[in-house]
């Protein structure tokens, strides 16, 4: 399988030459699509259509965020402003029997709408906990401040989206819920104790399985006072990997975002060599993903059973 390991953001509603042209040269391992790639439904049917032409792949990785609530990318195609994950923990709250209809409902009428525009993979559930004194930046993202409600709402997501033949992303991994600082713009650090991380924050990722995870740009002190949770083999090694124990597919998250301190190329390299499978950069700056293209190389043996998996998966 030869891709590299990346997945690169593009910047319009359809391809433009040169992207076409760098995506045949250069073969990502997948795509995400953000808004700013949607202008309706049929648009992004041929947007998709056109992608997997060029790989001549009916499967080929798509990736979109649509977690509900601030964060979803469908929003010119369908209003889930108000379904944020919040939004479902307090339905579960009130009436369990109703939430798990209404929950179904929605997912599948998301779902719906991801595969019938060639979308396969959903960047969500969020299996942060939501903190007190914590930065907005997660918020209503998190079904719950109660670690069991997150666990148990993010299994219900994954299974409903998976009976839809639509693969999760969970993040951000191994839990960005205590973080003070927005990581799009500088480093959060996490000072809790590793107790308290145990007893709460890894928790959903230990028993939340997915095929996908993706790492938070965040340091935890108590672990690795130095490098955040997508540079750290600390991290990756000991907390992801043999404590969480996730045996999917790791995917950084935006490696262009200020969280991580050094060049684009650095910053993805130091991923990879840290234990990522995949590395993800999003702007769709064609620039900037030319340079990153030069140095990261193609995907391994484990990310290539695991994309065999995925395809098994969709069928």
């Amino acid at each position: 399988m030869n891709r590299k390991a990346i997945i690169f953001g593009i910047k319009g509603y359809k391809l433009s030459k040169i992207e076409r042209s760098f995506l045949r040269k250069t073969k990502p391992w997948g795509i995400i699509l953000f808004s700013r790639n949607v202008k309706n439904i049929f648009q992004l049917k041929k947007l998709t259509n056109d992608i997997k032409s060029i790989f001549n792949q009916k499967n080929y990785p798509i990736l979109m965020d649509v977690e509900g609530g601030k964060v979803s990318r469908l929003n010119k195609i369908i209003d889930l402003s108000i379904y944020s994950q919040s939004y479902f923990e307090k339905l579960y709250l009130k009436d369990k029997k109703l939430f798990l209809s209404y929950y179904k409902v929605y997912i599948d009428s998301v779902s719906n709408i991801l595969k019938s525009t060639g979308i396969n993979i959903n960047a969500a559930p969020v299996l942060d906990i939501r903190r007190k004194n914590a930065h907005k930046i997660i918020g209503s993202r998190s079904f719950s401040v109660y670690t069991k409600n997150v666990l148990k709402l993010g299994n219900i997501c994954i299974n409903f989206y998976k009976k839809n033949k639509i693969a999760n992303i969970i993040k951000h991994i191994p839990g960005h819920g205590l973080s003070k600082s927005d990581s799009h713009y500088r480093t959060p650090v996490i000072k809790a104790k590793k107790s308290e991380l145990i007893k709460k924050d890894f928790v959903p990722f230990k028993f939340c399985k997915s095929a996908f995870a993706m790492t938070a740009h965040v340091i935890y002190k108590m672990y690795d006072p130095i490098n955040t949770a997508t540079h750290s083999k600390i991290i990756i090694n000991k907390i992801i990997r043999k404590y969480i124990k996730f045996k999917g597919v790791l995917i950084s998250d935006d490696i262009s975002m200020k969280s991580l301190k050094f060049s684009l190329e650095e910053n993805a390299i130091k991923a990879l060599k840290a234990g990522c499978n995949l590395v993800l950069h999003c702007n769709g700056n064609i620039k900037e993903m030319i340079k990153i293209a030069k140095v990261v190389p193609k995907i391994d043996k484990f990310t290539e059973k695991k994309t065999s998996d995925f395809y098994n998966f969709l069928g």
